[in-house]
């Protein structure tokens, strides 16, 4: 697992130009792009999970240890919810076969506004970049790339029983001075991603996808 140059910029780091915070970590893998790019596209909770800790980010149910044909296609528009029964995050934001996957998270929620697009157009919370860069025929780095917009924690939706987990955990969090909050979100992050980053490699570098 290594830290990436956080001057370097990826994919979508134009989504939100002036971060409050960068976040970049990455992992070698003993594989081809093309034996990656199935394990990422079927990311999401409720999905084929994260390959993190499945108890706090997939309800408890196990990632899945194989390839699964039905998710293997994914569009700008779709979701890959971060949590179970989320519509608001992550967005897929642009999808470059083999290579890249932006996912955003807006301000404005699924109960404010129903269109993913217009949503995605509005101002965002966070951007993230999964990148694949080959170093050699059976070498790639994964990349994970994230963004953090000074405004991550405006809580924009109203107090509706409709309002969606994500955004009540934002709604917790902007409540909590950044100074505080922060070096507990970033250890978290960084805990859960990692996690995420080896059990994809494991994945990959067992050939497990019968």
């Amino acid at each position: 697992m290594t830290n990436e140059n956080l001057t370097r910029t990826y994919p979508g780091s134009e989504l939100i130009p002036n971060p409050r915070k960068i976040i970049t970590n990455s992992v070698i893998i003993k594989a081809p792009p093309e034996k990656i790019w199935p394990w990422l596209i079927q990311l999401g909770s409720g999905r084929a999970g994260w390959y993190s800790y499945d108890k706090i980010d997939n309800g408890g149910v196990p990632s899945a240890r194989k390839i699964i044909s039905e998710l293997q296609h994914i569009k700008a528009g779709d979701v890959m919810p971060a949590v179970p029964n989320t519509k608001d995050s992550f967005l897929v934001q642009e999808v470059v076969p083999f290579s890249t996957i932006i996912l955003v998270v807006p301000i404005i929620t699924a109960f404010e506004e129903t269109d993913v697009f217009k949503r995605m157009e509005s101002p965002l919370r966070v951007s993230w970049t999964l990148y694949l860069e080959p170093l050699d025929i059976n070498t790639t780095k994964l990349i994970s790339y994230g963004r953090i917009s000074p405004d991550w924690l405006t809580y924009s939706a109203t107090n509706s029983p409709g309002t969606l987990f994500i955004e009540r955990v934002y709604k917790i969090f902007s409540k909590v001075p950044w100074t505080l909050m922060q070096p507990f979100a970033m250890a978290g992050h960084y805990i859960m991603e990692s996690r995420m980053l080896t059990g994809i490699k494991k994945r990959v570098e067992s050939n497990d996808s019968d």
